[in-house]
């Protein structure tokens, strides 16, 4: 009895030693790894699929004569830099379309630089210096730091793009998503890319890149469509990401004019902005979340209308 009493509790230690091990490793791996804050809001994201692409149903856009011009500013100076620090042309081949130019970067950083909320936010949002930022302090940031990277390489590349903020009908949720786009000289057409969790782009059922208003309107006529999450292979409606963004293309933001140095402050001095945000907003729709938006749009077309060159 007592050899197996003794047995016994060797049995129920070992079992507390593995359980505890386990404890441990599962909390390392916890503190060590970036937190992906979309995966706490999944759940709510997709039980609310329906109801957001209703909302999309129930608004639309309207001409008006609100007059604006997105541009993008050229620094060739800056331009190289960035292409010399990141050996951009290594990423593609010499003959890359403008579409495969901007999958290429955009995989790049997805790659490299995954979602996470730091504490402490990047105090130079610039290209090189985020990139050292994810080396030196933390190895991932949030959506809008993925955007302005995305941005600039693609910039410094000689493609036209620019990050967009993309916002929910309602004036509760405090959680948008900043995406890229990039001008397709070769379509006649802007086309949506993000380099944020994990990367993702869409296209219609021929292969065709969707701008974020083609995306919109697929959702809101319930017309199918492709997403590549991680650049490279599709998903069905009820993934994730096709939810979180008919939640999150209700309404829009960007820059009217771009540059490098966008959003670092130190770096802004004498910098032309245009006249700051263009918000476009369904017909009879009030923005929020945005102090004082330069120009208030409800005219989809000159949106995503061609850029200044």
């Amino acid at each position: 009895m007592k050899k197996f009493l003794k047995y016994l509790f060797r049995v129920v230690v070992g079992i507390f030693a593995v359980i505890g091990l386990l404890a441990t490793v599962g909390f390392f791996y916890l503190m060590t790894t970036p937190r992906y804050y979309f995966d706490i809001i999944e759940n709510e994201v997709v039980t609310a699929e329906d109801d957001n692409v209703e909302l999309l149903k129930q608004s639309s856009f309207k001409a008006d004569t609100v007059q604006y011009q997105f541009s993008t500013v050229r620094d060739s100076v800056r331009a190289r830099e960035i292409m010399d620090y990141f050996k951009l042309d290594t990423l593609y081949s010499s003959d890359a379309t403008t579409w495969e130019k901007a999958v290429a970067i955009s995989n790049f950083i997805a790659t490299n630089i995954p979602h996470d909320q730091p504490y402490n936010r990047p105090e130079h949002p610039n290209a090189i210096d985020l990139w050292k930022f994810s080396k030196e302090v933390n190895p991932g940031f949030n959506c809008r730091m993925h955007a302005i990277l995305n941005y600039e390489l693609m910039q410094a590349a000689g493609l036209i793009a620019r990050y967009v903020t993309c916002l929910p009908q309602d004036k509760d949720d405090k959680d948008c998503h900043v995406v890229n786009e990039v001008w397709l000289p070769e379509l006649g057409k802007w086309a949506f890319i993000d380099s944020d969790m994990g990367g993702h782009y869409c296209t219609d059922k021929a292969g065709t890149p969707l701008s974020l208003l083609e995306m919109r309107e697929k959702f809101a006529a319930g017309e199918q469509m492709v997403m590549y999450p991680g650049f490279n292979k599709g998903t069905t409606k009820h993934d994730y990401y096709y939810c979180y963004m008919a939640k999150n293309t209700y309404w829009f933001s960007c820059w009217e004019t771009l540059h490098f140095y966008q959003e670092d402050r130190s770096q802004t001095d004498n910098k032309d902005f245009g006249r700051g945000d263009i918000v476009i907003v369904p017909e009879h729709f009030e923005p929020f979340h945005i102090d004082s938006p330069d120009i208030v749009t409800t005219n989809a077309v000159r949106f995503w209308m061609p850029p200044k060159q």
